[in-house]
């Protein structure tokens, strides 16, 4: 019997229909000689420290460091019924195919539970990069053999067990120092989690210190051949800082006084250059969740949903957990279909459809810089765009764009920078002519938002100057302006730092190592990870922007800066892709993290944390202060008299609520 082993129901209902599985049984579906089941996301995980020993049940410092010599997995309790009957028929199973989502983390799913079981037959990988029924028989007649799939499994095997020696270790560790040094929440510690912590805390703290620096600005209008435009003052460099700003209120004064009285400025140069731009590459999931979160107001786990649903659902896109933008070249074949199907799926794209080059062959094209999946763009049979609910037509949209781009023409235009003279003073005037929209006719161009916007140089149309005109002075603008702090994150851009974190590496030996591509986390877990600091408080929403809480702040300056620093978990993460590629073991791997976390331990055993306790408004129901603490639902403010008074405040409440008493846990559970 040739089983198949999906990740959900839904995945299995899809293969089985292709494969003529479709008589339903207990959590399977039957045909002939297959059978189809799945596994409901993770049946099994890796069990707590104290199913390894009862006394681990009761943080305790001395304890310390909890190595596992033999790891050990458990049946989930809520999918045990679903675990049960995998197991079953594994034992009946002559040929088993992993159909598993194609990452690492579906290769675990799948592996480990033949691991558990002790299934020894046979094993072949289906890899799909879609769930419409023509790339589910592609994929049926590409199986790829178990060896070439198996190093992904023993690299989120390394990445899992790396999580658990560094939670379950350093999150009792500093938990229990910080309740020596009287701060009574718990101190989450996580591999990824507190790097991206950081992120944000440091962001914050940069906002917080910064001193706006008031500079001067001058517009000048001015008109020539019958068109007006703007052209901006130049202020000598011996005024100005490192951006190019007047710093002197009076220089900014009498320049603008001269430009008044002058009337009319001459064109000293005018330097005009055609530029081209190539169409954005299709996405991967971090660039979609960056473009949702900053055009449709989206947070990033809502936007994996989205594309999720788009994914499995309405089989509308292919594979959402892709790290790589680029295509591979034999899809180029699957362009006509592509094309047919969104027409079908939406008459009204025939007149853009009509302007495309079904030949054309953009730098998205390309076998090398595929990654284990391509980018996200529409599948090759019709969606149904009346299922979908309003955000879900617009991530498919933006997903559709993006794709059709890659058949129009670049998007070209003249820059043209003219300088002019007048009264002794510098002027600049920036002009953008469109000569071919391109890509732009699907994609429309996003304006950048600058930190300084009020002086950046709008997009404008110049007149046809040349050198020696004259142009009429029409109006001078004097504008007194402060800098402006660095933005709060939103959740898009905290995504793209974590993909980047390599760029913000300071330490030459970490960077030396790093490649300039390599992140912190995942495709398939930055979501998670950011949602993960919300739950538990250290993140608070504000609006769009996400800043970090007073208990966030604690936990960075509790831990040794080694945990906290983004560039260390970035040199494991490029650990883990050696595992992927074969190029480490995911044995030598754990070792070294045992030994760092042991070392870690050993080097604050017995040391005191000297750490700030925050505390918050007046306790509701009788005044005293309140101290953070962080519960199963996350972060609070609870009475420095508990338990006698159970006062609460909610962390982002400036108005006293009395609210319901929490219930004290004695060993709380590490992230």
């Amino acid at each position: 019997m040739r089983l198949f082993l999906c990740e959900k129901p839904s995945q299995g209902k899809d293969i089985g229909k292709v494969l003529g599985a479709t008589q339903r049984d207990n959590g399977c579906l039957k045909g002939s000689g297959v059978i189809v089941t799945w596994c409901i996301g993770h049946l099994v995980e890796a069990a707590p420290p104290e199913v390894y020993d009862a006394q681990f049940k009761q943080w305790s410092i001395e304890q310390l460091p909890i190595i596992p010599e033999r790891w050990r997995v458990e049946v989930k309790p809520k999918t045990a019924t679903q675990f049960n009957v995998v197991k079953q028929l594994l034992a009946q199973a002559t040929e088993l195919v992993i159909a598993t989502d194609a990452d690492r983390e579906g290769e675990m799913i799948a592996r480990e539970i033949v691991d558990l079981c002790g299934y020894r037959g046979p094993i072949q990988r289906l890899w799909l990069s879609a769930l419409n029924d023509a790339s589910i028989r592609k994929a049926l007649a590409a199986l790829k053999p178990s060896s070439e799939t198996l190093p992904m499994y023993h690299s989120a095997l390394a990445r899992s067990r790396a999580d658990w020696l560094v939670g379950m270790n350093l999150s009792r560790l500093f938990t229990l120092l910080g309740r020596q040094a009287g701060y009574d929440g718990v101190l989450s510690v996580g591999r990824v989690q507190t790097p991206t912590l950081k992120l944000v805390v440091d962001r914050d703290r940069e906002i917080n210190r910064f001193v706006p620096i008031p500079f001067w600005a001058i517009d000048v209008a001015l008109s020539a051949t019958g068109q007006s435009f703007i052209a901006q003052w130049l202020a000598p460099e011996h005024y100005t800082d490192d951006a190019g700003r007047c710093l002197q209120e009076s220089v900014s004064q009498q320049a603008a006084q001269q430009l008044r009285v002058a009337g009319a400025a001459q064109v000293v140069s005018v330097e005009t250059e055609r530029m081209r731009e190539g169409p954005p590459l299709p996405f991967d999931l971090g660039t979609l969740q960056e473009v949702c979160s900053k055009q449709l107001g989206l947070d990033v786990q809502e936007t994996l949903d989205i594309a999720q649903a788009l994914y499995e659902t309405h089989k509308a896109t292919t594979y959402p957990r892709s790290d790589s933008g680029y295509l591979p070249e034999s899809m180029l074949t699957e362009v006509p279909t592509v094309f047919d199907s969104l027409l079908k799926t939406d008459p009204a794209l025939r007149p853009v459809m009509e302007q495309l080059d079904r030949t054309q062959r953009s730098r998205a094209w390309n076998d090398s810089k595929v990654t284990a999946h391509h980018g996200i763009i529409p599948t090759l049979e019709p969606a149904k765009l009346a299922a979908m609910s309003e955000k879900e037509l617009a991530v498919y949209r933006l997903i559709r764009t993006h794709y059709l781009a890659q058949f129009l023409p670049h998007h070209e235009f003249d820059r043209t920078i003219a300088r002019l003279s007048c009264a002794g003073q510098h002027l600049e005037a920036v002009g953008k002519q469109i000569v071919i929209p391109g890509w732009r006719l699907v994609l429309a161009e996003q304006q950048p938002v600058d930190a300084d916007d009020e002086v950046t140089p709008r997009s404008q149309v110049l007149p046809a100057l040349s050198q020696g005109l004259s142009c009429q002075v029409t109006n001078v603008d004097l504008k007194t302006l402060k800098t402006l702090p660095p933005r709060p994150f939103t959740q898009g851009e905290l995504v793209k730092a974590m993909k980047s974190v390599a760029k913000l590496v300071s330490d030459p030996r970490l960077k030396q190592k790093l490649k300039d591509t390599v992140g912190i986390g995942t495709e398939a877990t930055r979501a998670n990870i950011i949602n993960g600091l919300l739950t538990r408080g250290y993140l608070i929403k504000k609006g769009r922007a996400i800043r970090a809480s007073d208990a966030a702040g604690t936990l960075i300056d509790a831990v040794p800066a080694a945990i906290a620093d983004p560039g260390t978990t970035a040199v494991w993460e490029q650990a883990l892709d050696m595992i992927e590629a074969g190029q480490l073991t995911h044995e030598v791997f754990i070792g070294k993290q045992s030994a760092w976390v042991s070392q870690i331990i050993a080097q604050y055993q017995g040391t005191a944390l000297s750490i700030k306790v925050p505390q918050g408004p007046a306790c509701p129901q009788c005044g005293s202060v309140t101290r953070q603490r962080t519960g199963k639902n996350g972060s609070f403010w609870s009475c420095s008299r508990y338990p006698e008074c159970k006062g609460t405040l909610p962390v982002d409440s400036s108005t006293p609520k009395r609210s319901a008493p929490r219930k004290r846990r004695s060993s709380p559970k590490a992230s």
